[in-house]
């Protein structure tokens, strides 16, 4: 198993790299996402680069290689059925459970991740709607869009939440929206920067800036 430096490295990568799969993930990125310094990452992209695990191009950033890209994936489907097994067997809550899965995701061999997957009938998300690798490294379709791109009138269904911050998670709790949470949309009022849906009724209005973290299927 490679060391929990490594894989956090590779982890911090391949998510920087979801946002522009087509360009390296810059030096200053990776830094700010590891909580380390820009030298610190030059180094040890330098290190990753010798080992085969990504391509480092000096000022421009680093890509996962083949291999280091399986790597990562191994990383992030560990990380996310932790995370969905904490919420489904010891109920803590989904903005509990990310620092959790953070420490646990280093210490579980694939062997034990296999059988928690076996055990939660083989899920295709995590409790953030993060779509979950299978043990083949396949990610499932993703369909989804974000909300503050939806028109007045549409039907939809809350599927994933791209800002997973403790607080943010709280704020969405606390008004209603968890995933599989359904609606409709009442109005995308972009001059005054709100969305406004109805949930069960109740109208009730989302910040284009919060809407575009929201994202959803229709229903």
């Amino acid at each position: 198993m490679a060391s929990l430096t490594v894989e956090n490295y590779l982890k911090a990568i391949y998510l920087i790299g979801l946002d522009d799969p087509q360009h390296n993930a810059a030096t200053g990125a990776v830094a700010h996402a590891l909580g380390v310094s820009a030298g610190t990452v030059t180094s040890m992209l330098k290190t990753l680069a010798s080992t085969g695990l990504v391509t480092y191009t000096p000022y421009e950033g680093a890509q996962l290689t083949q291999a280091g890209h399986a790597l990562a994936l191994r990383v992030v489907r560990r990380h996310r059925l932790i995370e969905l097994f904490l919420v489904k067997t010891l109920n803590l809550t989904w903005d509990e459970v990310h620092a959790e899965a953070e420490h646990l995701e280093h210490a579980v061999s694939d062997f034990l991740v296999n059988r928690i997957d076996q055990f939660l009938g083989f899920p295709q998300a995590d409790p953030h709607g993060d779509p979950i690798p299978s043990a083949d490294l396949s990610l499932p379709p993703i369909l989804q869009r974000p909300l503050v791109e939806c028109q007045q009138g549409e039907k939809f269904r809350l599927s994933r939440v791209l800002d997973q911050s403790p607080e943010f998670l709280r704020f969405l709790t606390e008004s209603g929206l968890t995933l599989g949470t359904t609606g409709v949309i009442a109005a995308n009022r972009r001059e005054a920067g709100v969305v406004q849906i109805q949930v069960d009724g109740t109208v009730a209005s989302i910040g284009r800036e919060a809407a575009e973290k929201l994202l959803v299927v229709a229903d």
